[in-house]
């Protein structure tokens, strides 16, 4: 491994979503990650042979194995303690009090090691009405004030698939609530419990457009304010092939130059101005009208060297492909699989090319990097502690 992290050893209790990507993200960066997955029946490492059998389409587990620990057998807490005792971090995102039923709790982490961050990722956060309730990103976003505000005008709230509570209010934030803990450790020598919760986390990215509606600029009707859709200056539209352009020309330099690019900007377009709403139905309209004219790809050259903020819409297909992906490197091929390289960049510690994440790995290889020998690992199998 390389990056900022190399150095530092993550534990991670494997679970879904928000969790695995922040164990994602600090593999990114370098640090050793250890996945305590669940048991799986039928999963021996012998099915795939001792090294495993890479899967390179499973992102979100890149970059670190696993192996299957049973946490209610009567040595699986404690052989995870063992563990966690040369570790600084470690990741879990159980339900309120489960790790502490498991015995994995803050203050049993604690006894056996007062340096170790403890990164807790919830839905609804460790208290509240709402602690125990079971939810989905969908549930967070709706109780953060969030949810009502992504969609069109006269249209229902649009779920933005599940990036924004579970990875970047979620699992991002508990990134980087470890980072940050971790800094302070450097100076205090212990470690502490970082409790990142996904209504938290979702409403956090919300910040600047609650002080926005609170000074009156933004308004609570969905698809009428300048980043929802209401401007036809920052939208997207239907190109003659069907593609979608992203306009998104909100300073006046840059609509300027949209215009140009549209062939609206001569003396005899009559067009209302910019940021005349009552005149924005007008310009949708003829905005819409002139980019049914052109493809996609068409519309791509004649804004490719123009600062009017107008971009393709690209699939997941074709993003890696394009060429400013391609200059930065920002996509990398992991087992045959294009995926974003990681982020950020890193002048004196670059991160590695992503490896694909491995199923079915002998856990005696594994753990010998954690200082487990083949003998404590056969006796951990035989008691039913290892999968």
């Amino acid at each position: 491994m390389a990056g900022p992290l190399t150095g530092v050893r993550v534990i991670e209790l494997a679970g879904i979503g928000p969790g695995p990507f922040c164990a994602m993200v600090l593999a990114d960066l370098g640090a050793d990650v250890l996945r305590i997955d669940r048991p799986t029946p039928g999963a021996a490492a012998a099915e795939s042979g001792a090294e495993g059998n890479p899967n390179a389409w499973d992102a979100l587990n890149r970059n670190r194995r696993g192996v299957a620990v049973d946490l209610r057998a009567e040595g699986g807490a404690a052989f995870v303690l063992e563990l966690a005792s040369q570790a600084d971090v470690l990741v879990e995102g159980y339900r309120p009090g489960v790790a502490e039923r498991l015995g994995l709790g803050p203050a049993d982490l604690e006894a056996v090691n007062e340096r170790l961050v403890y990164g807790r990722m919830t839905g609804w956060g460790q208290e509240g009405p709402m602690a125990p309730r079971a939810g989905h990103d969908l549930t967070y976003l709706a109780l953060s004030g969030v949810l009502a505000h992504i969609g069109r005008a006269d249209q229902p709230p649009t779920p933005p698939l599940n990036l924004v509570a579970d990875f970047g209010g979620g699992g991002m934030l508990l990134a980087m609530g470890i980072l940050a803990a971790l800094v302070e450790r450097s100076t205090s020598g212990r470690g502490q419990v970082v409790d990142a919760a996904m209504v938290d986390g979702a409403a956090l990215l919300m910040a600047p457009l609650f002080g926005a509606y609170a000074s009156g600029f933004w308004s609570t009707d969905r698809g009428t304010n300048l980043l929802d859709s209401g401007a036809p200056f920052y939208d997207v539209y239907e190109c003659a092939d069907g593609g979608w352009l992203a306009v998104a020309a909100l300073e006046p330099q840059f609509y300027a130059l949209l215009l140009e690019g549209l062939g609206l900007d001569g003396p005899d377009a009559g067009l209302p101005a910019q940021n005349d709403q009552s005149g924005w139905p007008v310009l949708r309209e003829r905005f819409g009208a002139v980019i049914r004219t052109r493809t996609r790809d068409e519309w791509a050259k004649v804004f490719d060297d123009v600062d009017a903020c107008v971009a393709p819409v690209l699939h997941m297909g074709e993003a890696p492909t394009h060429p400013h992906a391609v200059a930065r490197a920002a996509f990398a091929d992991v087992g045959g699989v294009p995926q974003p390289g990681p982020a950020p960049r890193f002048g004196r510690t670059p991160a590695a090319v992503p490896t694909p994440a491995v199923e079915g790995v002998d856990p005696a290889l594994v753990l010998e990097s954690w200082g487990v020998d083949a003998a404590t690992v056969d006796r951990l199998r035989a008691e039913g502690t290892l999968a």
